[in-house]
């Protein structure tokens, strides 16, 4: 069994909710198993720290999680245009696993929440592909053969998937959101257990 790490901040429980919906789609391709987990909470303060174990949800990430992992799938609500600084702090911090070359040549995938439809959602997936492009990753998408991606009055874009709240429920997903978050962490799953495939 292979896994995929589904890595991601959340807020509201909106990128929660995608991330959660992106491990049932790695989850759904046999041999490979998604690994859920979060980034610490930024303050502002800099005297201030997070506890090594969050009070809910999945662990904080360690770099282990990038060496062990056979692919990652990165999310992000959008602040600004942009990933949030609680991601880009914990990627800041991967120099040494750049240096490494640790996650060279595996696959990525990026997914990402708005509260408003021109929000900023694809220029916070771009935000995210560059570092992982930088580690040598290969930048997997949603091709527009995925019916969902051209049916949806929600989130959804070619470079990842995306959900957007209308600045109500954030958590609740339309269907076309559950499915491409799905489709994108099967597809990140099936190019990271053809490229093992390849390399036995």
């Amino acid at each position: 069994m292979a896994d995929i790490l589904v890595l991601y901040h959340s807020r509201n429980g909106a990128t929660e909710s995608l991330a959660r919906e992106v491990c049932r789609g790695v989850d759904s391709v046999d041999g490979m198993s998604a690994r859920l987990r979060t980034v610490p909470q930024v303050s502002a303060v800099s005297e201030a720290t997070e506890s090594d174990v969050p009070k809910s949800g999945p662990p904080f990430a360690t770099p282990n999680d990038l060496h062990e992992c056979a692919g990652v799938v990165m999310g992000s609500p959008t602040h600004f245009g942009n990933m949030s600084a609680s991601l880009k702090h914990f990627i800041d911090g991967t120099v040494g696993e750049w240096f490494k070359g640790a996650l060279e040549g595996k696959p990525a995938g990026v997914f990402a929440s708005t509260s408003s439809l021109h929000g900023g959602q694809e220029t916070t997936l771009m935000s995210m592909a560059l570092p992982l492009l930088h580690h040598g990753m290969l930048l997997v998408g949603i091709p527009y053969t995925e019916d969902a991606l051209s049916t949806t009055t929600t989130g959804g874009t070619p470079y990842g998937a995306t959900h957007v709240s209308w600045s109500q429920s954030p958590d609740v997903l339309s269907d076309e959101e559950k499915d491409l978050a799905r489709i994108l962490g099967r597809r990140v799953a099936t190019v990271a257990k053809r490229l093992a495939q390849t390399e036995s």
